[in-house]
């Protein structure tokens, strides 16, 4: 009796220890990366869609039992690489759990809240995307080195002039649900950040600190190497319309565009070229002085 007592006592401080450990599911989001880990033949899963309901089902088993639960992008490819690097055999469960760990270490994750699985791919890709921005707009900025005049660290100096204009920008938009875009051209590709933020009649914005950090670092790299980047503003309001805002990055400064260059940069297909037409309830507006100091330096 006393035994019995013991194992049911021990087992239910083990579910409980259970419940407070966070758990990482690894995902694969679509059927070429499904396909890439069909290769394993420890890797049972055949089918894509079936294999998406049943990480949805766990998901949901997991919140049932107030277990937190955050969700990785699995990328095949770097998986291969973390293996080899490791010295650990591909085929093996034990190694995909391995990585999983190290991805939700410091990879791009998302907390699952009872989202929808098809709610919650785009989420996580569009995540997994921003930090790969975030990771090649940082590196620009540490390769750049210093300047040859004062010494000066050229990126560290470019990131905190970004946080000036983003704070300048921030406290100038006013009272409003703002979204904001940060485009910036590099030799390679297109940067884009992305940034939301609330704020209300009185007291500074609410913003996510890892967005906050990301937007400045994409602008950073238009400020270090000059490049013609730009910013776009959208504020919300209740019972007011839509207004869009924009600015084009010169010479470490957000210079104002005009109320037509707004409404052509809105309302023109980035890919085509072709005009795009305006959205219904959206005001363009011309850009405003966010009353940002001058850059005392340039590099």
């Amino acid at each position: 009796m006393a035994h019995t007592r013991q194992y049911r006592q021990s087992t239910s401080m083990r579910r409980a220890l259970r419940r407070e450990a966070p758990s990482t599911i690894g995902l694969l989001v679509d059927s070429q990366d499904f396909a890439a880990m069909r290769h394993y033949r420890s890797f049972t899963f055949d089918d894509h869609t079936v294999y998406l309901q049943q990480v949805e089902g766990l998901l949901k088993t997991h919140a049932a039992q107030g277990m937190h639960t955050t969700v990785a992008l699995f990328d095949p490819e770097d998986y291969a690489e973390f293996c080899a690097e490791s010295h650990l055999d591909p085929d093996s469960g034990a190694s995909r759990t391995r990585f999983t760990a190290e991805l939700a270490a410091g990879g791009a994750t998302v907390a699952y809240t009872g989202q929808p699985i098809d709610t919650l791919v785009p989420l996580l890709v569009s995540r997994a995307v921003r930090r790969a921005t975030w990771e090649y707009a940082t590196m620009l900025l540490a390769g750049l080195g210093d300047c040859v005049d004062c010494g000066q660290d050229i990126g560290r100096a470019a990131f905190d002039r970004a946080s000036h204009l983003l704070s300048r920008l921030l406290t100038t938009a006013g009272p409003g649900t703002h979204h904001m875009v940060c485009s910036t051209p590099t030799e390679n590709e297109q940067l884009l950040a992305v940034l939301h933020t609330e704020c209300g009649p009185t007291g500074p914005a609410r913003l996510d600190s890892t967005e906050g950090a990301e937007f400045a670092t994409v602008l950073a790299v238009g400020v270090a190497q000059e490049a013609r980047g730009g910013v776009v503003l959208r504020t919300s309001g209740p019972d007011t319309p839509d207004r869009v805002h924009g600015w084009r990055l010169i010479r470490g400064s957000l210079v104002p565009l005009t109320e037509g260059e707004v409404f052509s940069a809105y309302c023109t297909d980035a890919d085509t070229g072709e005009p795009v037409a305006p959205e219904s309830g959206v005001e363009y507006r011309a850009g405003f002085d966010i009353g940002a100091d001058e850059p005392e330096t340039h590099h």
